[in-house]
């Protein structure tokens, strides 16, 4: 069977750490595993168990509690549906599907049918915001309203700066497991805030898994003609991968007038700070459109 992990040992150490990560949330957390077109995939369920239901997507490369945490403050009024993106770190299969066409859509398709959600309200940071908008492109009725974080599928930043500040440190922490180097990296995603838990997960992907190297295409207008939900797009203008001035630029043709713009002066990783801005961002913008 194929695997993303270059070792069962490295395997349990992400997958240690996902559940150490666990613990850090308050609320009370189901899990299941649901079978889909693409493989199984396990499901986070928590929050509200009365509340509106909304769709969490992981950033990519990464796990799933990580980037979930950034939205705790949903957990009161919501019921959260947190997928393992299947072929990332994480306990849903690690077959990798495409990430250019309508297969992310049909996977989602398979969750909220399982459910019995026919629509709803969508969260994507990173490779998360990618996949929602591959779920606007080829599935918009189902989306009630969507929120992006940093998102993939819209620009991408300076090759040669994610090169020099992000490739180049990686290849010698996997070389030789530097310290320096590994903090290096998270100085550059997270503009000098990233915590010690989340930089050892990151260090432990580079060094145990195969990275996914493909990012959700750019999405074109053309792709949303029928794409009609009010989207919230938070960006970063220090986010090396998606940097939030060209990522404002763009989404202003994609979305036009049902766009809501946030701009911070952050990384890919926002600090503590940046999260409760965001949280206060995200809460105001579901109250008015869900």
């Amino acid at each position: 069977m194929k695997t993303i992990y270059k070792s069962l040992e490295g395997k349990e150490q992400i997958l240690n750490q996902y559940e150490e990560y666990l613990t850090q949330f308050d609320s009370l957390i189901g899990r299941e595993y649901v079978q889909t077109r693409f493989g199984s995939t396990h499901v986070l369920i928590m929050g509200k168990e009365d509340g509106k239901p909304l769709f969490i997507f992981q950033g990519g490369n990464c796990i799933n509690p990580v980037t979930l945490s950034w939205f705790k403050g949903l957990l009161e009024e919501y019921k959260v549906y947190a997928p393992d993106t299947i072929g990332h770190p994480g306990y849903s299969d690690e077959n990798r599907i495409s990430a250019s066409d309508g297969s992310f859509a049909e996977w989602t398709q398979d969750l909220m049918d399982h459910y019995k959600i026919e629509k709803c309200a969508f969260i994507g940071p990173s490779y998360g915001g990618g996949i929602i908008l591959r779920i606007a492109a080829f599935m918009p009725e189902r989306i009630h309203c969507a929120v992006l974080v940093a998102p993939a599928g819209i620009s991408l930043g300076s090759k040669i700066k994610m090169i020099k500040e992000i490739l180049f440190p990686m290849v010698f922490y996997k070389i030789n497991g530097s310290a320096r180097s590994l903090r290096r990296i998270a100085d550059v995603m997270s503009s000098n805030s990233m915590n010690g838990m989340d930089e050892s997960i990151i260090g432990n992907i580079f060094k145990h898994t195969t990275l996914e190297q493909e990012m959700p295409k750019l999405t074109t207008a053309e792709e949303l003609r029928d794409y009609s939900a009010p989207t919230l797009v938070i960006t970063g203008t220090e986010d090396v991968f998606f940097p939030g001035n060209k990522i404002s630029q763009k989404t202003q043709g994609l979305l036009g007038d049902r766009l809501e713009l946030k701009k911070y002066q952050m990384g890919h990783f926002p600090s503590a700070a940046h999260l409760e801005k965001i949280d206060t961002d995200i809460k105001g913008f579901l109250k008015n459109h869900y």
